[in-house]
């Protein structure tokens, strides 16, 4: 079994490295894809020394699909710019993937950061609810499944759960119960309680089917530092 880690990134030249390094450093041969949106911070001359690094357009979605569509892996892990793998992540991965019956899933979720509140929003993901996992988890799925569902949706906000929902529906889904430990910079900045509070009524509004433009706009609004980019933040 190949395994092919796809990582977009956009401006992370300050937290690209952890990640990078949590996927060396795990066992056996694993491909490392870094894909750039355009970032203007030196973010692909960090990484370049440590993966393959192409540019694509901005957008995670549309990042995440030219990653996979260069990878050559039978199984795609997506791996956010800030998030790092339990060491036996990979290992774990590849038990749970003999299983034919399983199309992909998820790991847990941690945050970089030992406050209780999000130690209690980093538990509920370890419940296999729809709704509790997001792209900052990882999402994994086997090429061929990746394939049938057209990839990720090139959509501002939501690929992850619109992917998430659908490859639900392509097979059983895993839940690996080796936390992804994802930064918790947002919830930090913004307060946790209101963050998790505006994540929540974003994904309702999602369900009840406004636009992911739409969407877009109201989560870029929820960032109070002036100016920020924001792509790299997207829940």
């Amino acid at each position: 079994m190949e395994l092919s880690v796809i990582i977009p990134v956009l401006n992370e030249a300050e937290s690209i490295l952890p990640p990078l390094f949590s996927v060396k450093n795990q066992r056996g041969n694993v491909e490392i894809i870094v894909v750039d949106g355009g970032s203007s911070d030196g973010t692909v001359e960090i990484a370049r020394p440590h993966a393959r690094v192409i540019i694509a357009g901005q957008g995670r979605g549309v990042q995440m699909n030219s990653g996979a569509n260069l990878s050559s892996g039978d199984v795609l892990l997506f791996l956010h710019g800030d998030s790092c793998l339990h060491s036996e992540a990979l290992s774990t991965l590849k038990n749970t993937m003999d299983d034919p019956r399983i199309a992909g899933g998820t790991f847990t979720l941690r945050f970089d950061s030992p406050k209780f509140l999000l130690r209690v929003i980093a538990f509920f993901t370890r419940f296999k609810f729809r709704y509790f996992h997001y792209g900052d988890q990882g999402i994994f799925v086997r090429r061929r499944v990746f394939e049938q569902l057209g990839g990720f949706k090139e959509i501002p906000l939501m690929e992850d759960i619109d992917f998430f929902l659908r490859l639900q529906k392509a097979g059983k889904v895993a839940l690996i119960k080796r936390p992804v430990t994802t930064s918790a910079r947002r919830f930090l900045k913004n307060g946790i309680l209101r963050q998790q509070l505006c994540n929540i009524f974003l994904v309702i509004l999602y369900h009840l089917g406004a636009k992911p433009e739409t969407l877009g706009r109201l989560y870029e609004r929820t960032d109070i530092s002036p100016g920020r980019q924001d792509e790299k933040d997207q829940h």
